[in-house]
């Protein structure tokens, strides 16, 4: 009888004991796993924008009240620890985009009255005298959104400038029609307006006008614009510029095409030009401003 007691003591130790183990082992597993899942956690809170910044120059509202404030590769590499460029520029980690932020200033660029925290391409870094023209070609792809904007006394919002390609004037056709600068139109605007996207193009006034005579700004005037059905709001979404010889197409959201293939996209021909991206903010309504969200821009030629 002893034995018998002595056989079931053992065979319940030994159940228990099997049983603490695989309940140990549960929990350890539980544990790791866990621990797995916060790590995963902490990981995604930090992301970065698929930027590079080494072939663009940003614009912002900071500056002495005659010239905005103006990085350049290299510089503009460190804009996250840029402490003058950080109002303006700088990381939102958990979205993982850049942020461009701007509101009306007393320093602006030429030729305009509004402010930007804007980029400028680049295609030799550093470098503002070489641009391509249209027969080269180019395309520029980015996804933003609107972080933030202001709206005017009626309850409008205010209009953002999110893209542009801008003429430009070589060495040699500034000097031939006796301009300061090398300043020619912007060839396209793209705007955020009302949370859709509205496309703004230029159209020659006089098609007999000489070489010459087109180089003067006052020879093109603004066409009607354009807007697209989608309404983004605030929401992500993508655009793309494509441009070849005589044509140029804007794309948003891989699903709407607008295309331009016309006398006057032959005949901007004559001009250089470079892309721009980032916050071009149209008011200068007091306490008025906008922050623009990048989470990728991309330029090829």
């Amino acid at each position: 009888m002893k034995r018998l007691k002595i056989i079931l003591v053992l065979f319940f130790l030994g159940v228990c004991y099997g049983n603490c183990q695989t309940s140990e082992q549960a929990i350890t597993t539980k544990s790791k796993v866990e621990k797995k899942r916060k790590k995963r956690k902490r990981k995604k809170k930090y992301k970065l924008p698929k930027i590079d910044l080494s072939h663009w120059k940003v614009t912002t509202p900071a500056g002495n009240g005659k010239k905005p404030q103006e990085v350049s590769p290299p510089e503009i590499l460190d804009y996250a620890t840029n402490e003058d460029l950080i109002p303006y520029m700088y990381n939102d980690s958990v979205r993982g985009a850049l942020v461009f932020y701007a509101y009306p200033s007393k320093a602006t660029t030429a030729n305009t009255k509004y402010s930007r925290s804007e980029l400028r391409e680049q295609m030799e870094p550093g470098n503002n005298n070489v641009n391509w023209t249209f027969k080269q070609g180019g395309i520029m792809k980015g996804k933003l959104a609107i972080d933030e904007v202001s709206r005017d006394t009626k309850g409008k919002y205010h209009k953002v400038i999110i893209m542009q390609i801008h003429g430009r004037l070589t060495n040699e056709q500034r000097d031939l029609i006796g301009q300061k600068d090398n300043n020619a139109p912007p060839i396209l605007k793209i705007y955020w307006k009302d949370g859709k996207i509205r496309v703004k193009t230029k159209v020659l006034k006089n098609l007999n006008a000489t070489e010459t005579e087109m180089l003067h700004e006052d020879a093109w005037d603004n066409d009607k614009g354009f807007t697209f059905k989608e309404k983004v709001g605030f929401k992500k979404f993508r655009l793309e510029v494509r441009v070849s010889e005589g044509k140029m197409t804007i794309v948003l959201n891989n699903n709407e095409f607008k295309t331009y293939e016309n006398i006057h996209m032959k005949k901007w021909g004559i001009f250089e030009n470079y892309f721009k991206a980032g916050n071009y903010f149209q008011s200068r309504d007091e306490g008025s401003f906008a922050k623009v969200r990048y989470y990728t821009l991309e330029v090829t030629h």
